[in-house]
């Protein structure tokens, strides 16, 4: 088994105002895989991208990189310029990283064909619907080619039907590039089609409660949601997650 990517030991979170958000997570994210975190709101799973980001520090134990800290993340909002147009929202990490023009924007060219976007460079985000928008912030982060890939509730906010169709996309981008993925979702569902690994976690303080393997083989289809053992995945992701909300 490769090397972790990101070793959290032991790590606990108590913010300024008193809240303990998380207590005695460890964990270890491997190249390569699909993991999601799968919990109650308030539960600590965004505070876990932050500590992994090295947007917020620990108040104890450690976060570990086998090297550089190489990531991209995703919000559960777009984020993206409104002033700006398509093609210099996905290059503004490049930009700020001094890339040189003409391979910035090469790359931010592939980097939104990707996505399925080729051709909207010049399109403003006013312009684009949500599940568009959310491609972009997409492109945004896989422009500098990251090895670990952040997603915070990335389609939460999206139709059922958009939501389902980026699933595919994700996954297929995925398969096709192989970077690791850590992906916070409410969503059993969207978590057992998604994943590899599930890390289910407790209320808040949050606490690592399960650490389920999805075996099932890629590609995903629609034919594994609607199959038998889609639905015995679900139902025994959704234990785990009764369990540990009582917990």
């Amino acid at each position: 088994m490769a090397p972790p990517i990101v070793t959290l030991d032991r790590v606990a979170k108590r913010f300024a105002n008193g809240t303990e958000a998380l207590a005695d997570v460890s964990l270890a994210i491997r190249p390569g895989e699909f993991l999601s975190l799968l919990g109650p709101s308030g539960c600590g799973k965004s505070t876990v991208l932050r500590l992994i980001a090295d947007l917020i520090r620990p108040s104890a134990g450690a976060v570990t990189w086998d090297g550089a800290r190489d990531l991209g993340f995703v919000f559960q909002e777009p984020t993206l310029m409104p002033w700006a147009r398509v093609l210099a929202n996905i290059l503004l990490p490049l930009r700020l990283g001094r890339a040189p023009r003409a391979p910035a924007e090469a790359r931010a060219r592939a980097a939104l064909a990707l996505v399925g976007l080729a051709g909207s460079e010049r399109a403003f985000p006013r312009e684009l619907s949500g599940g568009m928008k959310m491609r972009v912030s997409i492109a945004r982060a896989l422009v500098t080619a990251p090895r670990l890939l952040l997603m915070d509730e990335p389609f939460a906010a999206l139709d059922e039907i958009t939501r389902l169709k980026l699933n595919d996309d994700l996954l297929e981008l995925w398969l096709q590039q192989r970077f690791t993925i850590v992906f916070v979702t409410h969503s059993v569902f969207e978590s057992v089609y998604l994943s590899n690994r599930i890390l289910v976690m407790s209320a808040r303080p949050g606490r690592i409660a399960a650490d389920i393997a999805i075996d099932a083989p890629y590609p995903r289809r629609e034919g594994f949601r609607l199959s038998p053992d889609y639905a015995a995945r679900c139902a025994l992701v959704s234990q785990a997650l009764a369990q540990a909300m009582v917990a």
